[in-house]
């Protein structure tokens, strides 16, 4: 029997064959080329580093998610990245410190975690994003949603949507609303989105915020209408704000309680989603950096859902089938104009089985038939 243990990759992990990976390139290309035209510095930051320093940056941050080993030089714990931003954060409170703020910075990079998410078995991921340093403002928050929006249209998403929430609600309303049970029960039942355990949990007062998800500006009504207080009032304000930035531009919704994959920002944060793609293509939001204690404002995007919708999709790319003895000069030119070459090695080389789409014949580029 044939061992072909060798061949195997673990689980949740993948190749990106030949047209999965130019489409990989160009989408992450027109995000970072959006990124740095809104003045988005790109920096780049290792795949390792000690624990401590990249579960110490941000509130929520688990390294039970990360890939964790001994280094043999230092005898620290190291962990391979499971996100990039915790390393923005070091970058900012460490050797950009002194940088003016706000700072603007992006990138782009692998992350690795040692299981999936939910039903998806990826334990490697692309991560894209941008990160605005110095600030949580609305200003902020606004500017990137509309930043992030416009650099998932320019990788080629269609049809954008955004899911609005409040990460500290709870802890936001805590002795502003009535409660009978425990708050961590109340929470619980919140994100299981369970009125009826909601209820059990004595959280009735918090009923109507089940009732505030939905398309935005219904929702947004009925959260003003619940927080009769006026304790989510600047929130409130915040969200209709940011909402009017984008209008036109993203169908906007509103779940106001939902926690999922937000466990480090404050007191906004966003989801993304798009046409023809499953599951959340990124999510954003305000946060702190620790250690500094610096309020900043960003999203990621983890794009390999699109790249895959795309790279399905793709049409056929030219490519020219240069014979041998063909003129170095005019291969150079149509290089120069775009065109993909592949040479022949010998006579017996055919177009086709190198997936050529053309032959060069003299100085032109002649279909294949």
């Amino acid at each position: 029997m044939q061992d072909t243990d060798r061949d195997l990759l673990p689980e949740g992990l993948e190749d990106r064959l030949p047209a999965d990976a130019a489409t990989a390139v160009r989408v992450t290309r027109a995000v970072m080329d959006v990124l740095d035209s809104h003045g988005y510095d790109r920096v780049q930051t290792p795949s390792i580093e000690f624990e401590k320093s990249m579960a110490s940056r941000m509130s929520g941050i688990s390294p039970r998610r990360m890939f964790r080993f001994v280094d043999p030089v230092s005898l620290r714990m190291m962990a391979l990245r499971s996100d990039i931003t915790p390393q923005i954060g070091r970058l900012a409170a460490t050797s950009l410190a002194g940088a003016g703020r706000p700072l603007r910075l992006c990138y782009a990079g692998q992350v690795v975690t040692i299981k999936g998410q939910g039903l998806d078995p990826a334990r490697e991921r692309l991560q894209v994003g941008a990160e605005l340093i110095g600030s949580d403002s609305v200003a902020a928050a606004g500017e990137i949603v509309a930043l992030a929006i416009e650099a998932l249209q320019a990788a080629g998403a269609t049809k954008i949507s955004l899911d609005f929430t409040l990460p500290d609600l709870v802890d936001t309303l805590e002795g502003k609303v009535p409660r009978t049970g425990d708050l961590e029960a109340v929470r619980r039942e919140l994100d299981a989105k369970d009125a009826g355990g909601l209820v059990s949990a004595g959280g009735e007062a918090y009923l109507p915020l089940l009732a505030a998800i939905g398309p935005f500006d219904q929702a947004i009504d009925k959260l003003a209408q619940f927080d009769t207080g006026g304790a989510l009032a600047s929130r409130i304000a915040g969200l209709r704000e940011i909402a009017g930035r984008v209008e036109g531009k993203a169908r906007i919704t509103l779940d106001p309680s939902e926690r999922h994959g937000f466990e480090y920002q404050s007191w906004f944060g966003f989801t993304l989603y798009a046409d023809n793609v499953s599951g959340a293509l990124g999510r954003g939001g305000t946060y702190r950096i620790l250690g500094r204690d610096e309020a900043a404002t960003g999203f990621s995007l983890y794009p390999d859902p699109l790249i895959d919708s795309l790279a399905a999709s793709a049409a056929l790319e030219n490519v020219l089938f240069l014979p041998l003895g063909h003129d170095g000069d005019v291969a150079a030119r149509l290089r120069a104009v775009g065109w993909r070459t592949r040479a022949a090695l010998s006579a017996r080389d055919d177009p086709a089985e190198l997936g050529c789409t053309h032959r060069l014949e003299g100085s032109e580029a002649v279909a294949l038939g």
